[in-house]
């Protein structure tokens, strides 16, 4: 599939995917302009600028037409593709000749951005990457079915994705943006008649927002993809698309072993009465980095406590004498990158707070209150939604040349926080309630600037958004550009309805921080991710620590695409040092085609046996991990054919069948974890 769209421009119909049939015909979009509803109704569409090649080998085409009922506006179609690939990413750009003003004559967001007419599809399914499970304190993927009474009631879906089938093909369409379920944005509205309209929920944009030539007011990304087949053949697809070409930040996509020094830091101040901070010095850094490089990690994270202050983020030479020079010179050696942790404050004496006071985070009214970040320097929450995003993106750039950091890990960013009429997110004549929703909209946008403005002068660089609490920017959006840090320590006291005083805690509020098997269970839960999403852009963090057993469900966990460790390295044994360098050796040899491979699970996560396959079906290279909750025999076959060579550290027992197909047959004498790496040598 060379070219899956077609422009029509029609009063029903603005462009069409090529293999949807009728139910990949995107129809017109409406936009209420100066208190009227306007179709974009288009006339004199043409290509207005030259095909631009992006570096994940996607093609940009912008085409324009003219509204024909109002010759004033105009609206450009950008669309992404890529060859062979039947996801077409789009948007759409507003502008006007004489300057015109979006409007809300109802008091809500009057933006319909597509409908689609599904009445020929039997199934529809709504997918969710938002909703917030207390059990395991993580976000997690949902699919639920769309009953025919919904569309009959006309209930509207969060999305950000919807599903639709018949008995030979499956339509997909999303929206890039995101929220925790049900703070929706944007909504699917289902209709009676079975179709489905894209529309404004709410902060998509304030009331009378300016729009011309030279400032033109642009949709975000959305997404719509068609072929032959069934629903499981559209999620190999979509994987694909996601892993490939929704991103032009190729590195993010990436396995890495990643280190991060904050589990030893919580440690130090939970369990040993000391500070967060008392470990992050040159010593300990430098200690951690030697065992961290005969492990096999090669990325290796700086949590807070690096810098002397938030905003201006200079290292700390109190603790690090020479500005990390050594620490990168030490790194470098090994061949690991240089990760550091960030977060959106300013500290009260920093340059940037200086030459931005005007964009605190604040409600305009009330002078905002600076709080200390991580025993550092108090400091101000900053308004993304201002032109402190681009000091920030420059900031980021500074460092990537000045110190040498590639990997950021983006902390603490909360979706809302910011009424402030001063900044780009509505202004005095809209409500604080308006101007707080569109913050809220505007602040993901501004994420995924910042990333895109960093890895455009970088392209080495990685960006990690931290979601291991709710209320944050979750969904398609920020995916467009870096990936999401899923799991710190899991579920809480509280999430369980166990009484946890946090004014005067003396202990950790955590759970689940201790070596065993009931963390990687928590852990391994959000996998779920894996079958639409790539489980490479879900960083969860494992432990190291003895005993073997331990270590081996860990590692066994972390391999399957989460990719993350972390805890007292110092501590570690020899011999667990060891076992971490093996595995992960043979992991690394077969780690592409694992991240490539469609996940394949038999049993529930905590089951026995609960069996995870990722093995690439074109190589037969990858990997059967087999977790068992209780001592027995457990025989599981392979859905794939597999390579004719393997190595299992726990020397699980394999042979082939005739079809090619690999038998394990695994006994275990107590719970565990037996992993079979295929195509891997010793």
């Amino acid at each position: 599939m060379l070219d899956p769209l077609e422009i029509d421009g029609s009063p029903q119909v603005l462009w069409r995917h090529t293999a949807g049939g009728p139910a990949g015909a995107v129809g017109t979009p409406v936009f209420e302009i100066d208190g009227q509803a306007q179709p974009a109704v288009l006339r004199d569409i043409r290509l207005i600028e030259p095909v631009l090649h992006l570096p994940n080998h996607v093609h940009q085409r912008v085409f324009e037409g003219r509204f024909a009922a109002d010759d004033d506006l105009a609206l450009r179609l950008v669309f992404r593709t890529a060859d062979h690939d039947p996801v077409v990413r789009f948007k759409y750009v507003l502008t006007s000749r004489r300057g015109r003003h979006l409007t809300k004559s109802t008091g809500r967001d009057q933006a319909q951005y597509f409908t689609l007419d599904w009445r020929n599809l039997s199934r529809v399914q709504e997918i969710r990457l938002a909703e917030f499970q207390e059990s395991v304190h993580s976000f997690c993927l949902s699919e639920l079915p769309v009953k025919p009474a919904e569309f009959a009631n006309q209930l509207s879906l969060m999305g950000p994705l919807v599903l639709g089938a018949d008995a030979h093909h499956t339509v997909l369409a999303a929206y890039e943006h995101g929220s925790q379920v049900p703070d929706a944005f944007l909504n699917f509205h289902l209709h009676a008649d079975r179709r489905i309209t894209l529309a404004a929920a709410k902060g998509n944009y304030a009331a009378d927002t300016l729009f011309s030539e030279t400032e033109p007011w642009e949709t975000i990304w959305f997404q719509l993809a068609a072929m032959p087949g069934d629903e499981a053949a559209m999620a190999q697809t979509y994987r694909a698309f996601v892993l490939d070409h929704m991103s032009p930040n190729t590195e993010s996509r990436k396995p890495y072993i990643f280190y991060n020094t904050w589990a030893y830091q919580e440690r130090n101040k939970w369990w040993n009465g000391k500070n967060f901070l008392d470990s992050m010095h040159q010593e300990r850094i430098t200690q951690e980095i030697e065992i961290a490089h005969r492990m096999g990690v090669e990325v290796f994270v700086l949590d807070t406590g690096w810098f002397e202050k938030t905003g201006d983020w200079r290292v700390n030479t109190a603790r690090f004498p020479d500005g990390l020079a050594s620490i990168k010179r030490q790194l470098d050696a090994y061949g690991m990158k240089l990760g550091l942790w960030f977060d959106n404050a300013a500290a009260v004496s920093s340059h940037i707070l200086a030459a931005h006071p005007d964009c605190i985070a604040s409600d305009g009214v009330h002078p905002p209150t600076p709080n200390p970040v991580w025993e550092t320097e108090p400091a101000y929450r900053m308004c993304l939604a201002s032109p402190y995003w681009k000091a920030f993106a420059d900031e980021l750039i500074r460092l990537v040349r000045e110190v040498g950091v590639t990997y950021f890990k983006w902390d603490a960013i909360g979706q809302y926080g910011c009424s402030d009429p001063r900044h780009q997110h509505g202004g005095p004549h809209n409500t604080p309630a308006e101007r707080a929703d569109c913050y809220a909209f505007e602040m993901g946008r501004a994420m995924t600037r910042i990333v895109d403005r960093l890895c455009a002068a970088c392209p080495q660089a990685i960006v990690d958004f931290d979601i291991t609490e709710g209320g944050r920017y979750v969904g398609l959006g920020f995916l467009a550009a870096g990936k999401y840090f899923l799991i710190n320590n899991g579920p809480y006291y509280p999430n369980f309805d166990v009484p946890y005083d946090w004014q005067t805690a003396t202990t950790w509020s955590n759970l689940f921080v201790y070596p065993g098997q009931a963390r990687p269970r928590v852990c391994r839960q959000p996998l779920g991710f894996d079958k639409w999403i790539p489980s490479v852009l879900f960083l969860t963090h494992y432990l190291p620590d003895e005993p073997a057993a331990s270590q081996e469900v860990n590692l066994a966990s972390l391999i399957l695409g989460q990719n993350g460790i972390w805890g007292d390295l110092l501590a570690v044994s020899d011999a667990g040092v060891a076992r971490f360098a093996r595995t992960l050796g043979l992991y690394k040899q077969v780690r592409d085609d694992i991240t490539r491979a469609d996940p394949v699970r038999h049993g529930a996560v905590g089951g026995s046996p609960e069996v995870h396959e990722k093995i690439h079906p074109a190589t037969g290279r990858g990997v059967v991990v087999i977790f068992a909750a209780a001592a027995g025999r457990y025989v599981y076959i392979t859905e794939n054919r597999v390579a004719t060579t393997w190595v299992s550290p726990q020397q699980t027992p394999v042979r082939l069948d005739p079809e090619g197909r690999a038998v394990l047959e695994c006994t275990f004498a107590k719970p565990g974890a037996q992993v079979v790496f295929f195509g891997a040598r010793e």
